[in-house]
């Protein structure tokens, strides 16, 4: 299995969330924690999963320089993508709110790209899942973001809370990419890589 394959390997993942690190544990993946914080700026034509491309590589530019032979680094970023624009994290509740309200009713896209870099070659993998929201009242948003105060969210929700429970009515894609790491591709990405593909 993948973690008996991962023993001459030293897994570092670059994230705060901890969401990520709770994947990474269920995937039975040991790994340290290595954080560069970075203003999280791309260029302004790039477009979903490029936005989310550019992000994990440039996390991972920080720490590139430091990797040793057997170290794979792995960054990753997420997005909310709605009729053609990027809904990142708010900066308040009022932005979550008027964020929440931008998505009720309709479909939209999380985007997710995975960076896998080591000190001679870098690999970088993205997937896409739709969900879609029933129409929600002021009453039911303004509930949501202020028990739950979804300040550190893409697109200002958690799936796996509350409001996953009662808005979502149909999803087309990976659930645990939605929460925050698209685990099943992690996983096919890093047998890929020890397995020498």
């Amino acid at each position: 299995m993948l973690n008996e394959k991962l023993k001459n390997y030293n897994v570092i993942l670059a994230s705060a969330s901890p969401r990520r690190h709770a994947f990474l544990k269920s995937m039975n993946i040991d790994f340290d924690v290595q954080l560069k914080p970075i203003d999280e700026i791309y260029p302004k034509h790039l477009k979903g999963t490029e936005i989310t491309d550019y992000l994990a590589k440039l996390k991972a530019k920080s720490l590139k320089d430091h990797l040793k032979p057997k170290d794979i680094l792995i960054t990753s970023d997420t997005i909310v993508w709605l009729e053609d624009k990027a809904i990142e994290k708010p900066k308040d509740e009022a932005e979550a709110f008027g964020m929440i309200k931008s998505l009720s009713d309709k479909t939209h896209e999380v985007m997710t790209s995975i960076c896998f870099t080591q000190s001679s070659t870098q690999t970088i993998v993205n997937t896409i899942t739709k969900v879609t929201f029933k129409a929600l009242n002021d009453e039911e948003i303004w509930y949501y973001v202020n028990t739950y105060k979804p300040l550190d969210k893409a697109g200002a929700y958690g799936i796996q809370e509350w409001i996953g429970s009662i808005a979502i009515t149909h999803i087309e894609g990976s659930y645990n990419n939605v929460v925050g790491l698209p685990t099943h591709l992690l996983y096919e990405t890093l047998n890929a890589i020890v397995d020498g593909y």
